[in-house]
């Protein structure tokens, strides 16, 4: 087996568990949340249950259908990108981004909106509520700029 395809292969494997740790966490939060409870973790951090119809930060609100296929869509960029790529960072940040992706994408056809939960405020500063697929998008988005910004491998002449 190629080290490519291994690389790949673990990136799915990456990919596979946080979509599991996403709708798991999902799953609690719809049992624990429901009817506005909130949980308070720490003084800065709680967890509230949070409709998000649109996307990142809240923008594109009922987006519905549309929302939807666009995300499918890129969703499958991804994965094919994914198969595409050598390996290293890059095969992280997309699977990484991929689990996130698939994450949201679940909710959106099982609810027609996101579930997000962590919220974290001080003072009168509130961030915005989030998931764990919100996470690991975020964190496979920083990698792949990471990514491309790395010089490239010379590969040097047999012999040289």
């Amino acid at each position: 087996m190629s080290k490519h395809v291994s690389a790949r292969r673990r990136a799915l494997v990456l990919a596979a568990v946080i979509l599991l740790l996403d709708q798991l966490s999902k799953w609690w939060v719809l049992r624990q949340l429901s009817g506005g409870r909130v949980i308070e973790i720490l003084p800065v951090l709680d967890f509230r249950l949070v409709w998000n119809t649109g996307i990142s930060m809240g923008l594109l609100q009922n987006g519905g259908w549309p929302l939807t296929l666009a995300v499918v869509a890129v969703t499958a960029v991804v994965a094919w990108w994914l198969w595409q790529t050598r390996g290293g960072l890059e095969a992280w940040s997309l699977g990484t981004v991929l689990g996130g992706a698939l994450g949201n994408l679940i909710d959106r056809l099982r609810f027609g909106a996101v579930v997000d939960f962590v919220h974290f405020h001080l003072g009168g500063w509130s961030f915005y509520i989030f998931n764990l697929a919100d996470a690991a998008l975020t964190l496979g988005a920083i990698g792949l700029v990471l990514a491309m910004l790395r010089p490239a491998r010379q590969v040097s002449p047999a012999g040289e």
